[in-house]
C-alpha cells in the first residue's frame, strides 16, 4: 500500500523536447530593459536591493510603470505608507498615465495581501516594499510564493554591504528568478534570464555619471 501510496506521489518526467515546446509567458522587454534584464517571466518572485540614495526608490517606480504595458501592478507601501516620500515618486515618474494599472496599498499586512491576490480580477504583479516590513520569514516567504505561483511577487529590500539585509532576505535573493542590485543609479540584474551578462540598466544619467565619470567620458569619445 505504501509502494502504491510512494507511486502515487511522483512527477511526470519531461523530454527536452517537451520543455522547449511549452508556452512559458515572458515580458517582451525591448531597448535598455531588454539589455538589461532579458525576457523574464511573468510569474515567479524578484528581489530589488541597494542602499539608500542610490536610485532604489526611482527604479521601482520605473519598473513598476513599465510593467503596466502587459499587466495590473500593485505596490504595497509597508515602509512609507502613503507619505511625501511616495508622493514625489509617483509624480516623477509620471504614474498617473497608468491609474488603470497601478494601484497602491497602505501598509496592506501580508495575511490580507495573500487574501487579495487570491481574489479574481486581482493584481498579476504585487511590490512588496520592503521585505524587511512584511514580517516574512524565509519559510513563510516559500509559502506564500507557492500559494501565489501564477503570480510575480517583487520583493524591495534594504541592503547590508552589497547583499540584502538579514538572513531571511539573503535566503530570498539566492531563491528568486531575478535579482536586482542597484548602486550608484544602476540597476545590475543577477537573475535567471539576461542574456548579455554585464550589462546595467541606467536609472538616472547624471547620478550616474557622477559616480562613472571616465566610463561616461570614454563612451563620449567612442562616439564621435
Amino acid at each position: 500500500m505504501a509502494e502504491k501510496i510512494q507511486k502515487a506521489r511522483l512527477r511526470r518526467a519531461y523530454s527536452p523536447t517537451e520543455v522547449q515546446q511549452m508556452n512559458i509567458p515572458c515580458f517582451p522587454f525591448e531597448g535598455e530593459w531588454e539589455a538589461a534584464f532579458g525576457h523574464p517571466a511573468r510569474t515567479g518572485t524578484w528581489i530589488i536591493w541597494g542602499e539608500s540614495g542610490n536610485g532604489k526608490s526611482a527604479f521601482v517606480m520605473k519598473l513598476a510603470k513599465y510593467l503596466c504595458n502587459w499587466c495590473t501592478v500593485a505596490y504595497d507601501s509597508l515602509e512609507e505608507s502613503t507619505g511625501l516620500s511616495l508622493q514625489n515618486a509617483i509624480n516623477r515618474e509620471r504614474m498617473e498615465e497608468v491609474n488603470y494599472r497601478f494601484k497602491i496599498l497602505d501598509r496592506e499586512a501580508m495575511p490580507e495581501l495573500s487574501e487579495r491576490l487570491l481574489k479574481r480580477r486581482s493584481p498579476d504583479v504585487v511590490i512588496i516594499d520592503s521585505f524587511q516590513y512584511s514580517g516574512l520569514t524565509y519559510a513563510t516567504y516559500k509559502a506564500m510564493k507557492e500559494k501565489h505561483h501564477n503570480k510575480l511577487l517583487i520583493f524591495v529590500s534594504h541592503c547590508e554591504g552589497i547583499k540584502p539585509e538579514g538572513r531571511a532576505a539573503k535566503k530570498v535573493a539566492y531563491d528568486a528568478d531575478v535579482k536586482i542590485y542597484i548602486s550608484c543609479f544602476r540597476a545590475v540584474c543577477k537573475g535567471r534570464f539576461i542574456t548579455k551578462p554585464g550589462n546595467h540598466f541606467t536609472i538616472w544619467k547624471e547620478g550616474a555619471a557622477q559616480c562613472f565619470p571616465t566610463e561616461i567620458k570614454d563612451k563620449e569619445n567612442e562616439n564621435t
